[in-house]
């Protein structure tokens, strides 16, 4: 079986080992979604770390799509422009550039984390109003009730997806991931907690999910064949319906795939402040190798919360994981992949993460 060091491809994208840097939010834009100074150097150095591919984090396909006034955005050309040098800094150095694209549905209209991770009430300053299947507020810190959107508003906001797609597209991005987990809009629709429509894009499971397929369905149009398209699914939420969720996961990610959907990123559902995780080492990787094994789609999960690299290299050789998705402990060690590569003693694979005058003068002294 191939290790955490060996290359990976999918469609016509290839991956120069099988360390992923996950999307994780910064919320640094300046409030019109646009990358600045904070971004390029924040990518360029998960780049220059040697993964293999750096996935862009959650970017707003509308602007009440950001959960924060501080998302990145990607609806308008003057976001895309930007993005670009960006884009172009991660495959400068040896990764494949990504991007996760989304809406926040009742989550968004939020502080930033370090300012209090709670609802901003309507009428002041960076805030707007919040849309989702139905009328049902998150609650705890998030208590706003959301505005229930028209069958208009759903198609209109699949249409932002879409024209988000095609700019990633235009701009160079080669792997795209819909984000359709944590209690966003995606998952406001596929969870009963959060969606108690009456029409066809509720009540049963397969009527929770339409939005999620059809939206697949659209933009597997737009984006390039060659291009794998991947999706952040929450599988189960911990709330005393597992079973009923991670089986009806399975059946809707069996219609994405039919569909055009190419990889899974396992993950949960975040729907409720009710929930019961049971946090621990490799939370989610039981319940993640059932989903794959049962979709027959290749994937991952971001819930590992162990960053050996023998553990990690384990679960790719066990056939557990086709990649190994890392959050935090590339915040904390953006070299994370060279001392991974230097502890499992593959020490060609170990000079290859680094960018040349790193490898020479580490090489020369070690």
């Amino acid at each position: 079986m191939p290790g955490l060091f060996d290359s990976y491809e999918l469609k016509g994208v290839k991956l120069r080992n099988r360390v992923v840097a996950s999307p994780m939010c910064q919320y640094m834009a300046d409030g019109d979604g646009v990358v600045n100074e904070w971004h390029r150097a924040h990518y360029a150095g998960l780049a220059r770390g040697g993964s293999g591919l750096v996935i862009v984090e959650a970017t707003a396909v509308s602007p009440e799509g950001r959960i924060t006034w501080g998302d990145l955005g990607l609806w308008n050309d003057a976001q895309a422009a930007a993005l670009e040098p960006v884009v172009e800094s991660i495959r400068w150095a040896g990764a494949v550039p990504g991007i996760q694209i989304g809406h926040a549905g009742r989550k968004a209209s939020a502080n930033r984390p370090w300012e209090g991770d709670d609802h901003i009430p309507l009428g002041e300053p960076n805030s707007w109003e919040t849309i989702a299947p139905s009328a049902v507020a998150f609650g705890a810190s998030l208590p706003r009730v959301p505005r229930e959107m028209t069958v208009e508003e759903i198609h209109r906001v699949q249409g932002d997806v879409v024209r988000t797609a095609e700019r990633a597209r235009d701009m160079g991005m080669e792997w795209l991931q819909l984000h359709f987990a944590h209690g966003y809009l995606a998952q406001n629709f596929f969870s009963p907690w959060s969606n108690q429509r009456t029409d066809e894009y509720g009540g049963s499971a397969e009527n929770r999910g339409r939005y999620l397929l059809e939206t697949v369905k659209a933009v597997r149009k737009v984006w390039p064949e060659s291009r794998p398209l991947s999706a952040r699914l929450g599988v189960i939420d911990f709330d005393g319906r597992d079973e009923e969720m991670v089986g009806d996961a399975i059946e809707l990610l069996r219609a994405m795939k039919a569909e055009g959907l190419d990889f899974l990123d396992v993950s949960m559902g975040f729907n409720t402040p009710a929930a019961k995780i049971p946090w621990g080492k490799n939370l989610l990787v039981p319940v993640a190798r059932r989903v794959l094994e049962a979709t027959g789609l290749p994937g991952t999960t971001s819930w590992y919360l162990a960053n050996e690299p023998e553990e990690a290299d384990a679960l790719i050789r066990e056939g557990q994981m086709d990649l190994f998705t890392l959050g935090r402990p590339l915040l904390a060690e953006p070299h994370w992949p060279y001392r991974a590569a230097k502890a499992l003693g593959v020490e060609k694979a170990a000079w290859a993460t680094l960018p040349a005058p790193y490898a020479h003068w580490l090489a020369r002294y070690r």
